[in-house]
C-alpha cells in the first residue's frame, strides 16, 4: 500500500479546481483511501470538475446551440466540453468512493468491514465484498448472477 500522504496540489490548476481539490481531500483523508500516488488522478479530477463548471456556466447562458453565417443549427462546442468532463468526473467518483453506489461496494482498509473480510478469508470462507466481485463479472456462486 503506498505512503498515506497528501499529495500537493499543483499551482497551475484552474482556481475552481483547486477549491474543489480542498473540498475532495480532507474527505479522502478521513476515509483513508488517499495516498501519495493518487495525486495525479486527484488532479485530473479537479480540472475535469472546474471544466465542467465553467462549461455548464457558458451553456447556461448562452444556450446549448447557434446558428453559424450560412444559416446551420450547431451544438455549442462546450455542451461537449461538459460532456467529457463529466464522465471524467463520474469515473473519479466512482473510483474514490464517491458516489452512493460506489460507497456500498467499498471497503476502507482498517475499518470493521475490512476486519471480517481477512477473517473470512483466512477462515476460508468468503466476504460479501468477494460475491458482489464476482456479480459483476458474471462469475457469481452457483453460475447465477443477480440479473438472471
Amino acid at each position: 500500500m503506498p505512503l498515506s500522504v497528501r499529495p500537493a496540489c499543483p499551482q497551475y490548476l484552474h482556481p475552481i479546481a483547486k477549491k474543489e481539490w480542498r473540498r475532495v481531500v480532507p474527505e479522502l483523508e478521513r476515509l483513508g483511501i488517499l495516498t501519495v500516488v493518487d495525486g495525479t488522478a486527484l488532479e485530473t479530477y479537479c480540472q475535469a470538475y472546474a471544466n465542467m463548471v465553467q462549461a455548464a456556466t457558458f451553456v447556461n447562458q448562452h444556450g446549448m446551440i447557434f446558428k453559424t453565417p450560412q444559416g446551420c443549427v450547431q451544438q455549442l462546442p462546450q455542451v461537449a466540453i461538459f460532456n467529457k468532463s463529466a464522465l471524467i468526473v463520474k469515473a473519479f467518483c466512482q473510483e474514490f468512493g464517491l458516489t452512493p453506489s460506489a460507497r456500498g461496494r467499498m471497503v476502507v482498509p482498517g475499518s470493521e468491514d475490512d476486519d471480517k473480510g481477512m477473517e473470512a478469508l483466512l477462515e476460508g470462507g468468503s466476504t460479501d465484498w468477494d460475491i458482489r466481485k464476482l456479480e459483476e463479472v458474471g462469475d457469481a456462486p452457483g453460475g447465477v448472477t443477480p440479473d438472471a
